[in-house]
């Protein structure tokens, strides 16, 4: 990705004048604001690719940041904190953040996160690009979240639809019921893994004559065949 702007909301100078000239010379553009007043204004202006948000800041602490510009953006927040409360992180999280790290921290480590964040933002951009997935006779439209197979619509409900997705997203992908559960239900989903199975039972009816493009890898997981596989 080129043009990465990055705010740092950070009220510890020290710190900030660490951190700023390191990211600039790993090629970031930089804006440092000193408490979370500055930093929505520096927000709004600058439309940064990443934000570095400190949690205690003055006359706007980091939640409020938080809590403020998730209102109007998915941008990316990683937490710089010396809180480590299981309880406060988890809150957070919950609230829209992306990843925190405790104070102190590598600076090496604060890179390697970043470039996490960044790798995601470039395959959302491509998939973004690429509104479609299509597996043989399977296709869906990731702008309209509508599916058809053998070219004819068929309605999915939100969770077929976010597992046929993740399906076709990467077909030659073995992927264990344990993975979709996190990815379609969310790591805090308390149920069974056979909800998968009774989803993919679900799918295999509404493809009629393609229901074995959906793989069962017995006792693990599932996948899509290729086409030449089908049965």
């Amino acid at each position: 990705m080129k043009d990465i702007k990055i705010l740092l909301v950070e009220d510890e100078e020290s710190l900030a004048s660490f951190i700023q000239p390191e990211l600039e010379l790993e090629g970031y553009s930089v804006f440092w604001a000193q408490n979370g007043k500055d930093g929505l204004e520096l927000f709004k202006k600058e439309k940064p690719t990443l934000i570095l948000l400190d949690w205690m800041l003055p006359i706007y602490d980091g939640i409020t940041v938080l809590r403020r510009i998730r209102k109007v953006s998915d941008v990316p927040i990683i937490m710089l904190t010396a809180r480590n409360q299981a309880s406060d992180i988890s809150n957070a999280l919950d609230q829209g953040l992306d990843d925190y790290m405790t104070k102190p921290f590598e600076i090496e480590e604060l890179f390697a996160r970043i470039r996490v964040i960044l790798r995601r933002l470039e395959r959302e951009k491509k998939q973004t690009i690429s509104s479609n997935l299509e597996f043989s006779a399977l296709k869906i439209d990731l702008i309209s979240h509508k599916f058809w197979c053998d070219g004819k619509e068929i309605y999915l409900t939100p969770k077929e639809y976010a597992l046929m997705c993740e399906l076709m997203n990467d077909p030659d992908k073995v992927k264990s019921r344990d993975e979709l559960l996190d990815i379609v239900w969310g790591y805090d989903f308390v149920g069974q893994t056979n909800t998968v199975d009774v989803y993919v039972r679900a799918l295999r009816t509404k493809l009629g004559k393609y229901r074995n493009l959906i793989k069962t890898v017995r006792g693990y997981g599932y996948c899509l065949r290729k086409p030449d596989d089908n049965e």
